[in-house]
């Protein structure tokens, strides 16, 4: 057995709110001011802990602490004469007739309810006298639990305490209310509080699997989580082991759930049982176990006025999950196993097959073959949920009496927790099986299922390794398991930034391929074949078997009909840039797995639907996508889905030229990715962004082109390959530009090897950007690019590529062309919701000679567009080489515009030009190529 520190914790954790109340009222009360507060919640939520802090932090002043007690519950007074004892010398100060009162009621002689306002207002002078020296702190825990007439006189004295220099500080269950003190309910701790109880009180940390079920198990209760760290043993903490279902029945936490129930009458305890253990959610089973028990729904009653649970038609609920837990596990066994032969024998063994069969097997000790094999078909296919299956295959298992059968159950039972959402369950089991079996076959596909667990939750770079071993393991067997790990391993590669290792994933994929394959495993194999191809820059050779994959993936009938074949198809729909069928895809497979319940994909296929969307220019359902997506992998634990999905919300924040939401989804990714990982060049890809919109070019045009070593096959290509128009259009103001030229050509080979005229019109913006400035090129590659902008998608690209035509057009001197263009870019941007992109069409506007709404700052009316933007990029600390260079005019031009705005602005220094500017709003950012 593991054994727990037996050092004092002095950290509360998840509880920062409630300790913050603790030392302000003890604040207050050293000022002068007394007052109160009630803190309830649950057994073992950390009440009494929080009375220890208050005491401590209580260090100067007078400490009166009580409790209540069940014992004393029948006795008026006793728990008031408990918490008074130590000040009942003071009695004496008291005038006569409340001296006299309250010694009767601490005697035991009780108080006539009309005498009680009196009696609370003795309690009152008592405490006043007591804290005439120091301040004073009253604590009474668990007052609801002692007798009632104590908790009466202390609430009445707790509401009266303004004036005075003390406090009164009360804990009591969830249910119970006081009027007129503030309270706070204690509530579950969440996850990571959970696994910091569970680490403080071990000699070392657990491993993240280990440590996330055992949050779970503890459902957020402080005390569940220590119990169960004082009964683990070490094979159970580093995970070789079945971890506890429950917190241990002989713990703190199941000893103050046993005295609730030991209070409550046998039939209530008995209904309460049959409750805990009926997870049908139909009422109506509850209802037929009760009366093949002799037993009446009336008898919850008692149970319901304790807080225990809630007596609905639509069933019985407990009011904490933890609280049915408790309810079962502090059963005696064996009214635990006749309980649950009760809920079986009146389940239908048809509809509710596995429930059924669920319920036998937790009544049944030893190996029973047949109830194994029972729950494997009854469990087949997730049917009643996946979670549900996968402990239904857990329970197989151990009924097993074969070790190869107890194998292929934990393994299945592995992949259902999988699918549940349920990663560290997963992780568990893998471990198990992986101690107990070494059966090649299943060692394969259980490699196959860590190395995805690895790709969505933790070390992408370490899943390619599992997932080839996994590949030659079972390739000889399994050829479409063989192929799934090698598309996972291609995915792994490519999420790390080791592209340059896809080659080798393309080689054994070829291997592997047969001329009659099924649809499913031909679609993995032309995925897997066309993006080596891609990558190596052989798009003659990509462009077919991707085209393949997206056919094969819309012809998907039966059971190769999946969330995993659809997103393949939709994964090689996107690099063949075939957007509208990967949206499509990405889309049934969005909707395939809700339906099915199968969390393990959906945060992926949502993953490609919103970069499907970013592509078709419907940016904010992207957005909408990728918080979606956002959530799905949070709840499921897939950490690097989540990063995924915050680094397109930063892009797409970025694109918006929204820098406050860009910034924060950029802190939330933090600094966990590995560098050259996806997220992490995500997130670079926004910043670069920034920096464009904010004419930064040369960090912009720095950090784009860091994303990826062009020709090595490191870094991550594909994301440096969708920013390369951001790339360009930052180098094009810089004088050396070789990673945009290389970047550019790597993006015109993709581009003109698929049929997108947004990529191609894409090239042609970025080619004209790259063209000598004024020149017949750079005009006639703008006008290409705006007659390849798709008319019905895209909007935005095309609103840009009008902006950037119309900045060359009115710095080539050609104001009036450059007009149309810009009153377009900006009619766009403004319908898009764009206003910073609009802001700047405006600003151009005013620098083509036009005057457009009215302008932001009082200074903007009396400079022209020219004057604005150098007295802006003056007031921002640039030079006038700085502004000559941003704005491609001479110094001699700058400095005659600076001249001009001195004197209608009526200052003379660059330094009151700054302080102009900083008092007024801003008038936006023109930004220049």
């Amino acid at each position: 057995m593991v054994t727990a520190y037996s050092v004092q914790i002095t950290v509360l954790r998840g509880r920062d709110d409630q300790c913050r109340a603790v030392r302000a009222l003890l604040d207050g009360v050293r000022d002068g001011g007394g007052g109160a507060l009630l803190l309830h919640g649950e057994p073992g939520s950390g009440r009494s802990a929080l009375l220890t802090y208050a005491h401590r932090y209580a260090k100067d002043c007078t400490v009166l602490a009580g409790a209540g007690l069940p014992e004393e519950a029948t006795l008026p007074y006793a728990g008031l004469q408990r918490l008074l004892d130590p000040v009942l010398d003071r009695v004496a100060d008291l005038p006569e007739p409340r001296r006299h009162l309250l010694r009767r009621a601490l005697d035991g002689e009780s108080c006539p309810p009309e005498r009680r306002l009196a009696l609370s207002v003795a309690v009152l002078d008592l405490l006043a006298a007591a804290a005439r020296e120091r301040p004073l702190l009253a604590t009474m825990d668990d007052v609801d639990r002692g007798d009632p007439q104590t908790a009466q006189v202390l609430a009445i004295v707790a509401r009266r305490l303004r004036h005075l220099p003390a406090a009164v500080l009360l804990t009591a269950d969830a249910t119970a209310t006081v009027d007129g003190i503030p309270a706070y309910r204690l509530a579950p701790l969440g996850e990571r509080d959970s696994i910091a109880v569970l680490i403080d009180r071990l000699p070392e940390r657990p491993a993240a699997p280990v440590a996330a079920t055992l949050a779970a198990v503890g459902g957020g209760n402080p005390q569940a989580l220590v119990d169960l760290t004082e009964v683990l043993s070490p094979g159970q903490w580093r995970g070789e082991e079945p971890l506890p279902a429950a917190p241990p029945a002989d713990g703190a936490l199941a000893r103050a759930y046993r005295a609730r129930l030991d209070r409550l009458p046998p039939d209530t305890r008995r209904m309460l049982l049959l409750a805990a253990l009926d997870e049908s959610d139909d009422p109506a089973t509850f209802v037929r176990a009760a009366d093949a028990a002799g037993l009446a729904v009336e008898a919850l009653a008692p149970a319901e006025a304790a807080g225990l649970v809630r007596v609905e038609p639509g069933g019985v609920t407990f009011a904490q999950p933890l609280a049915r837990t408790m309810v079962a596990a502090g059963a005696p066994l064996a009214q635990r196993r006749a309980a649950h032969r009760l809920l079986a024998d009146v389940l239908d063994p048809d509809g509710q097959r596995l429930l059924r069969a669920m319920h036998l097997a937790a009544a049944t000790a030893g190996a029973d073959p047949a109830l194994a094999d029972e729950l494997e078909r009854a469990a087949a296919g997730g049917r009643g949920g996946w979670a549900v299956a996968s402990a239904a295959l857990c329970r197989a298992a151990a009924l097993s009496d074969r070790p190869s059968a107890a194998a292929a159950r934990l393994l299945a039972a592995a992949r259902y927790a999988w699918t549940a959402g349920q990663p560290g369950q997963a992780r568990l089991l893998l471990d198990r099986l992986r101690a107990t079996c070494a059966d090649p076959t299943v060692t394969g596909h259980a490699g196959l299922l860590r190395g995805e667990l690895q790709l969505r939750c933790d070390d992408a770079a370490a899943a390619a390794a599992t997932l080839l071993s996994a590949a030659r393991t079972v390739a000889g067997t399994d050829r479409a398991v063989a192929m799934e790990a090698l598309a996972r391993a291609g995915e792994a590669v490519c999420f790390a930034g080791d592209q340059y290792r896809y080659a080798e994933v393309g080689r054994r994929a070829a291997a592997l391929r047969h001329p009659n394959d099924p649809p499913a495993v031909e679609l993995t194999a032309c995925l897997v074949t066309g993006v080596a191809a891609t990558l190596r820059g052989d798009h003659e050779r990509a462009g077919p078997a991707l085209r393949r994959a997206v056919v094969l993936g819309g012809r998907l009938t039966g059971p190769a009909l999946t969330p995993t074949a659809l997103t393949c198809a939709a994964a090689a729909g996107l690099v063949v840039a075939v957007d509208g069928a990967a949206h499509r895809l990405a889309e049934r497979a969005v909707g395939l797995a809700r339906e099915r319940g199968e969390l393990s994909m959906l945060s992926r296929a949502l993953e490609l639907r919103a970069v499907a969307e970013y592509w078709l220019g419907r940016h904010e359902a992207a957005a909408e996508t990728s918080r979606d997506g956002l959530r799905v992998a949070r709840a499921a634990g897939q950490f690097n889905c989540a990063n995924v999905h915050l680094g397109m919300l930063a892009v797409l924040a970025a694109v918006r030229a929204d820098r406050e939401s860009s910034l924060r989804r950029i802190r939330e990714i933090g600094t966990t990715p590995t560098p050259g990982s996806r997220p992490h060049a995500l997130a670079g890809w926004a910043l670069a962004v920034l920096d464009l919109v904010d004419g930064r070019h040369a960090e912009a045009a720095a950090r784009l082109a860091s994303l990826a070593r062009l020709g090595t096959g490191r870094g991550q290509v594909l994301v440096q390959v969708m920013a390369t128009p951001y790339l360009v259009e930052a180098a094009a103001h810089l004088p050396h530009r070789p990673a945009a030229t290389a970047a550019l050509a790597a993006f015109d080979r993709w581009a003109s090897s698929t049929a997108s005229p947004l990529r191609r019109a894409l090239s042609a913006r970025c080619h004209a950007l790259l063209a000598p400035r004024g020149g017949v090129e750079a005009e006639r590659e703008f006008r290409t690019a705006l007659r390849l902008h798709p008319t019905e998608d895209g909007a935005f690209e095309r609103a840009r590529t009008e902006l950037l035509f119309g900045q060359e057009l009115r710095r080539s001197r050609r104001p009036r062309d450059a007009r149309g263009h810009l009153h377009q870019a900006r009619e766009t941007f403004t319908l898009l919701g764009a206003d910073r992109w609009a802001e700047q069409a405006t600003a151009e506007l005013r620098a083509a000679g036009e005057s457009v709404g009215p302008p932001d700052l009082p200074a903007a009316r009396l400079l022209t567009g020219q004057q604005l933007r150098i007295a802006q990029l003056v007031a921002e600390g640039a030079t006038n080489r700085e502004i000559a260079a941003r704005m491609f005019l001479s110094t001699r031009t700058v400095d005659h515009h600076l001249r001009n705005v001195f004197h209608r602005l009526g200052i003379r220094s660059r330094t009151e030009l700054a302080r102009t500017f900083a008092a007024e709003p801003h008038a936006g950012l023109a930004s220049d190529r």
